[in-house]
């Protein structure tokens, strides 16, 4: 997947055809380390839930499991017991149970209720009154309230992926939910895709396409499928990057002879040079506050992170310097860490690095991960890696071990980009 710095794959061209076929796989969580730290949690199955076309249960709980930071205790197949007794004697702190009522004209409403046992509380109780295709949505909304419920802090289901794949000979840009499921094809083309970037009000996807026989970027409004070209000048186009308040990007452009980072309009005018070194400068991304930009660079004879602000002072810092090789940053949404990926010894691992102390830590243990990004609540990171010689995608969560597959992609993944909470 790779091999050195000038042949990333989300940089170049010519290490962008591995591709292998990939089953479908529902998601699968596979957490380590045990479960100490987590929140014990009961969740019941809904009653009436048996004749809904989506079960909304089996979704909050995959839901749930996959943010590493609940231990769901297993409900007994003889009947879900809303004795809060037994679930106390069970080790549960909580209990989330409701019901499915029919009404008129095909609609239905999901009641539901999250209740702390010792001492009980009520914390939560909701009413969704939904058309049976809404269920998804319902189960992702009652996911997100549950966790901010118990937790305290923001949940992430309200939010979306983006990433692409390769089926047979056909490259797809697809958009899905944060499990992988309801996939919806952005572009298709018999020619590379890379680089998808959020923009930070989710409603455009900026993204290089090489169907014209060469990188040039183009940004997408997913609300109506236009796109349009941002920037199609000589030489290779890549590595778009939104700022934070969507009007500028940053991009790496070729037209010195070695690739460089430009900021842009987001109408593509505007166009100004922003790094200066006769090494390759590469795969920028915005700081949240949008006063710097981070950025790999082999200036130093190896490909590593660096910084420079954006207010044209030129004053660039090297961040990271444990490794030979390292790349793809992506910005924690508080600003406080990245996540990129480090090789060592042939591995490519996602590393997570502590921009005020200065030290990273290793976050995936895989052969080849790739493409890491934040969830946008800072709990969760999204890479692509290679399982069984095939590449995937996963979730880790930062605090704590473990990870979770997502499952029901058809083809070969990649550069999965985690997006911002839906508007």
């Amino acid at each position: 997947m790779h091999t050195c710095f000038v042949i990333v794959r989300r940089l170049l061209l010519c290490c962008l055809l591995l591709a292998a076929p990939l089953a479908r796989a529902d998601l699968t969580v596979d957490i380590v380390g045990g479960g100490v730290n987590r929140y014990p949690l009961a969740i019941l199955p809904l009653t009436n839930e048996e004749w809904l076309p989506d079960a909304v249960t089996s979704t909050v709980q995959s839901d749930l499991a996959m943010t590493g930071m609940f231990n769901l205790l297993p409900v007994p197949a003889s009947g879900a017991s809303l004795d809060a007794g037994y679930w106390q004697q069970q080790g549960a702190r909580a209990m989330v149970y409701g019901r499915v009522t029919r009404l008129d004209g095909g609609m239905l409403r999901v009641t539901f209720w999250a209740d702390t046992l010792a001492p009980r509380e009520q914390k939560l109780a909701m009413e969704f009154d939904v058309h049976p295709s809404q269920l998804r949505d319902v189960a992702h909304r009652m996911a997100d309230m549950v966790y901010e419920a118990l937790l305290g802090e923001k949940s992430l289901f309200a939010s979306r992926i983006a990433f692409v794949i390769q089926v047979g000979k056909e490259w797809r840009l697809q958009v899905a939910d944060v499990d992988g499921r309801r996939a919806q094809t952005v572009l298709r083309s018999n020619e590379p895709i890379i680089s998808p970037a959020w923009s930070y009000d989710g409603g455009r996807l900026a993204y290089v396409s090489f169907e014209n026989k060469k990188p040039i970027i183009y940004v997408q409004d997913l609300s109506t499928g236009q796109r349009r070209v941002l920037a199609n000048f000589k030489g290779s186009n890549s590595a778009p990057a939104w700022s934070p308040d969507g009007r500028r990007l940053a991009v790496v452009l070729t037209l010195s002879g070695n690739s460089q980072i430009y900021l842009l309009n987001a109408d593509g005018s505007g166009l100004q040079r922003f790094s200066y070194s006769s090494a390759i400068d590469t795969e920028p991304v915005w700081s949240p506050d949008g006063r710097s930009i981070a950025f790999v660079s082999d200036r130093s004879g190896s490909p590593q992170l660096y910084v420079q602000p954006v207010d044209g002072s030129r004053n660039v810092r090297r961040l990271t310097f444990q490794g030979s090789y390292n790349v793809s940053p992506s910005f924690s949404p508080d600003g406080r860490q990245l996540v990129y990926v480090q090789r060592e010894a042939g591995r490519f691992k996602v590393m997570l690095h502590d921009l005020a102390a200065g030290d990273s830590r290793q976050l995936s243990n895989s052969a080849y991960d790739e493409s890491p990004s934040f969830a946008p609540n800072g709990k969760m990171v999204l890479y692509a890696s290679d399982q069984g010689g095939r590449s995937v995608l996963f979730a880790a969560s930062v605090a704590h071990p473990g990870r979770v597959r997502l499952g029901v992609i058809e083809g070969e993944v990649q550069d999965a980009a985690w997006g911002p909470f839906n508007p």
